[in-house]
């Protein structure tokens, strides 16, 4: 995830007065957003598609027609300002007339549009579901892999720190815990071409789980940053993927195949003819007879 964008120059013009019962601004200007769902801008690696903000659904949606004019600008300036206010301050110093303020626009179209801070992390994103991000094929499953951690490790540490925000907020309010998980969804069904491409090249056994790899290879750069708080170090990326694809080639993320059933074949049994004992000689007796006195 790039640094933010610059805000744009121009602003929202008054198109309407703002509503009853949201009191108005003199100077602050005023717009408003179409009751459809709009489409979303484009956010590199790090953020994937969520739910619409909306109270009763919140369910990932198909493509949209992207708007234009000042509907996607100002849409634009509200996302941009969310992401700068919360890499700035925090998901406790995130506000709707903050984001307002930032971006420029009367505090009732946020309002109106986003109705409450869950709503605009769940735009942020929405926002992000139309990119057309894809990993990068260098030839090798060890090279793709390592591209792959080295632009999430330049995701995560760019400044303002975005994406580390953005996955903070994800503990904080329940639009954004479901937003980061469609962020994962949508990434790893993404990159499930960096397995598809190493089985046809002979790089991993058939039947290789593209899940379980690239969470193994992902993983530890999360654990380090996120959790551990730990400075990175230039060699980390490099190492996570290659721990990966040792393991991947030795099968450790092979699923197992369907054993194939035999149909069972009856074998007649075979009867041995009972022979009698007289009785008082056991079976290991000899059955030679004792010559009269």
């Amino acid at each position: 995830m790039p640094p933010l964008p610059e805000q744009p120059d121009d602003r929202a013009t008054p198109s309407e007065p703002p509503p009853s019962g949201f009191p108005s601004s003199e100077g602050s200007p005023s717009e408003t957003l179409p009751s459809e769902t709009l489409p979303p801008e484009s956010l590199p690696l790090g953020a994937p598609p969520s739910e619409v903000p909306s109270p009763e659904s919140r369910a990932p949606q198909g493509p949209r027609r992207r708007p234009g004019g000042r509907t996607g600008r100002i849409r634009a300036q509200v996302l941009d300002a969310v992401r700068a206010e919360l890499a700035e301050h925090g998901y406790d110093g995130l506000s709707l007339d903050g984001v307002a303020a930032r971006a420029g626009v009367h505090r009732a179209t946020v309002y109106r549009r986003w109705r409450d801070v869950g709503g605009l992390l769940a735009d942020v994103f929405e926002a992000t579901s139309d990119d057309d991000w894809q990993p990068q094929d260098t030839g090798s499953l060890l090279g793709d892999l390592t591209a792959l951690n080295r632009e999430n490790l330049a995701a995560m540490t760019a400044q303002p720190p975005v994406a580390a925000a953005l996955i903070a907020a994800s503990f904080r309010s329940e639009e954004a815990t479901r937003g980061v998980r469609h962020l994962w969804e949508d990434r790893y069904a993404r990159c499930e071409i960096i397995v598809s491409r190493a089985v046809e090249r002979g790089e991993l056994p058939p039947h290789t789980d593209a899940r379980q790899l690239l969470i193994a290879a992902t993983a530890p750069l999360y654990h380090h940053l996120v959790l551990l708080r730990t400075p990175p170090t230039p060699d980390l990326p490099d190492h996570a993927a290659k721990t990966a694809v040792l393991a991947a080639s030795a099968g450790a993320f092979t699923n197992p195949t369907p054993a194939t059933s035999t149909p069972a074949t009856s074998t007649p049994a075979t009867s041995t003819p009972a022979t009698s004992t007289p009785a008082g000689l056991g079976s290991d007796a000899d059955p030679t007879p004792e010559p009269e006195p």
